[in-house]
């Protein structure tokens, strides 16, 4: 053993080299500086065949700035997001505050299990999930959860307890017994396909109800298939409602889907599926319930009230719901990863827990506030109470009212500006979120009467199947014609979340997620589409 070269090492690497981590950490803002400089996207061509066959580890050890260099073309060639040009889909820049927080807990890198591990990371992270649920549920008594990998895996862990609620022991035993069901409806996210593999009761035995055409779940056919499961003696473990589904902004009826699965249950003698709320993209609604309408201090006009108004309303079925998952990287324009998983209840919890003979390297948990007890992971990262946070002491209430609001507010403007055109069809005109997704015609279709033959199933297969490819011949015509340093970046879905006679709709798709974003950038939304047709 060279003494002298571990000494090296061990200082190179595990020390704290203030100097060299603030030099490396200004070459990279300087990067994102200069990356502000150019059209959005496409910074670096990218060569996977090269990185596979190039994984190179060096031979000797080197210094920081040889970790710098290994890392820095990537790095280079990322979109930040920061430009007011993305427009494409739920997901925006990362707000200061939220970096600043990421800094801190990277430098500590807690280990979100048990308290040897994390020490007062822990207590931030109870702090932060309650500051969530009073904000989600409105000041419930007992909340409780943790922060996740990701909205899947927050689901996930609804579904779960939902499975041990019908069939108990599931945890130990395995899925045994007359069938096990989940629902949910036709607009919501893939990841429930997702966690119905994976937690064993298969994805044919996820039901998906329909929805109306705001992309809510229909409550009539909810209602009747619920029956119609009990009758044929399944189990239903849970129901999983979405608010603000990912393409259109659909809202489920929180409270009009617990109503129907409790009265449902009794009248079958069955036990009440667990309700949970997929809100990944739409809990940030919830900062706009307390936000007085009559004084509107931050000056919104009729038509944004309007709308602010029925998300404050919708927003108020949160009460009713057991669970949520909330995307903090999503509108709270927090870092990855920043999903959480809260229950109403702190006592839905204790269909997870192990026992700590289960766990004997965690010996010391305690079931107070220890996750390792009943967490899916055992190495959980500190970045989601820490961006949290920091995040909300340092844009506060009102400060995420104003950007919420302003989201919505461009997402109006561009569909009413849309709607005006003949050719144009917004597929969501009603939703109030920030998400916009419309048609766009050739000049001479009439996109509305079109629309209406569509639903009513009067418009002929090849008809129908002429006018679907238009839509994406035209979004691709644009795709190659825009200007990349002016015009927004748009998205095409293959499906927005309403299927009428089954059918999925394609759209066009603009996602106002980015506080920079103003009315000219919708203005050369428009005045190109009018240009291309």
């Amino acid at each position: 053993m060279n003494p002298d070269r571990l000494r090296h090492l061990t200082d190179t690497f595990f020390s704290v080299p203030k100097r060299q981590l603030v030099e490396i950490f200004r070459e990279l803002l300087d990067a994102v500086e200069a990356e502000g400089h150019l059209p959005p996207g496409g910074l670096m061509s990218r060569n996977y065949e090269t990185a596979q066959a190039n994984p190179e580890i060096h031979v000797l050890p080197g210094n920081l700035k040889d970790a710098r260099d290994a890392v820095f073309p990537f790095f280079w060639g990322t979109d930040s997001w920061n430009s007011d040009l993305h427009l494409e889909n739920v997901k925006g820049p990362a707000n200061a505050a939220s970096m600043v927080g990421a800094l801190a807990c990277l430098l500590k890198n807690p280990n979100l299990c048990v308290d040897t591990y994390c020490l007062r990371s822990n207590e931030l992270e109870v702090k932060a999930i309650t500051a969530l649920a009073n904000l989600i549920f409105y000041h419930t008594q007992t909340p409780w959860g943790v922060f996740t990998m990701g909205g899947t895996i927050s689901n996930l862990y609804a579904g779960k307890i939902g499975i041990e609620k019908v069939a108990p022991g599931t945890m130990h035993h395995g899925l045994t017994g007359p069938r096990v069901v989940g629902l949910v409806s036709q607009a919501a996210h893939y990841s429930n396909k997702t966690l119905a593999g994976w937690l064993g009761i298969g994805t044919d035995n996820l039901i998906s109800i329909p929805t109306a055409p705001d992309c809510s779940m229909r409550l009539d056919l909810l209602e009747a298939t619920l029956h119609e499961l009990y009758d044929q003696g399944a189990r239903v473990a849970f129901v999983i409602a979405t608010f603000g589904t990912t393409d259109a902004y659909g809202i489920d009826d929180l409270a009009g889907i617990r109503a129907i699965v409790e009265r449902v249950a009794r009248a079958h003698e069955a036990i009440v599926p667990h309700l949970h709320a997929d809100a990944a993209v739409g809990w940030t609604s919830c900062f706009l319930t307390e936000y007085d309408l009559e004084r509107n201090e931050l000056q919104m006009s009729d038509e944004l009230l309007e709308r602010v108004g029925r998300l404050r309303r919708a927003a108020e079925g949160f009460r009713t719901v057991d669970s949520v998952t909330i995307d903090f990287h999503k509108m709270g324009w927090g870092h990855y990863p920043g999903s959480a998983f809260i229950v109403n209840r702190r006592e839905e919890l204790r269909y997870l827990l192990r026992e700590k003979q289960e766990v004997p390297y965690f010996s010391e948990a305690d079931y107070r506030h220890d996750p390792a007890l009943f967490t899916l992971e055992c190495s959980r990262p500190g970045l989601g109470p820490y961006s949290v946070m920091a995040s909300l002491a340092g844009i506060g209430l009102q400060g995420y009212q104003l950007l919420t609001a302003r989201m919505i507010e461009l997402a109006s403007t561009l569909k009413a500006r849309l709607e005006r055109l003949e050719n144009c069809k917004v597929l969501n005109f009603e939703t109030p979120g920030p998400s916009v997704v419309f048609w766009v015609l050739p000049r001479g279709r009439d996109a509305k009467r079109i629309y209406e033959q569509v639903v009513a199933g009067t418009l002929p297969v090849e008809s129908r199947q002429r006018f679907f490819s238009e839509i994406r011949r035209l979004f691709e015509k644009r795709q190659q014609s825009i200007d990349p340093k002016v015009d927004a970046r748009l998205s095409f879905t293959s499906s927005m979340g309403y299927l009428p006679e089954g059918i999925p709709l394609p759209a066009w798709k603009a996602v106002f997620f980015h506080p920079r974003t103003d009315e000219q950038v919708i203005d050369r939304i428009v005045s190109g589409i009018e240009d291309l047709v």
